[in-house]
């Protein structure tokens, strides 16, 4: 689920465990999966389900499953996840941010030795 650059390296190696159990938490809260989804296998599945709703809203459902995503224009499929995955992302940095907040603070223990 983290996202990846390149030649599929992870963005910052090692974060992806956290990373999806943020993704995870903050969908949740959100009502994007259901509160028993503890797995990324039900997180992907869910959001998959979510996926396919805003599909039907946006009138993109019939077309995808008669040629498949593959087919899609960037835009159509940058309209769905847009759509789904804004609010994620905006609340993923929110949460980000203020966990970085309260690090600083002194709030929180640091991963590793402070500077």
């Amino acid at each position: 689920m983290a996202r990846r650059r390149g030649a599929g390296r992870l963005v910052v190696p090692g974060a992806e465990p956290g990373l999806d159990r943020l993704k995870l938490e903050v969908a949740q809260e959100l009502g994007l999966v259901p509160a028993g989804a503890i797995s990324p296998r039900a997180y992907d599945e869910a959001l998959d389900r979510q996926k396919w709703e805003v599909a039907e809203e946006l009138g993109l459902a019939d077309r995808i499953r008669r040629v498949g995503w593959g087919e899609m224009t960037t835009r159509d499929c940058g309209a769905i996840g847009g759509r789904l995955g804004g609010r994620l992302g905006g609340q993923m940095v929110r949460r980000m941010i203020a966990l970085a907040e309260q690090q600083l603070a002194g709030d929180l223990p640091t991963a590793g030795p402070r500077w």
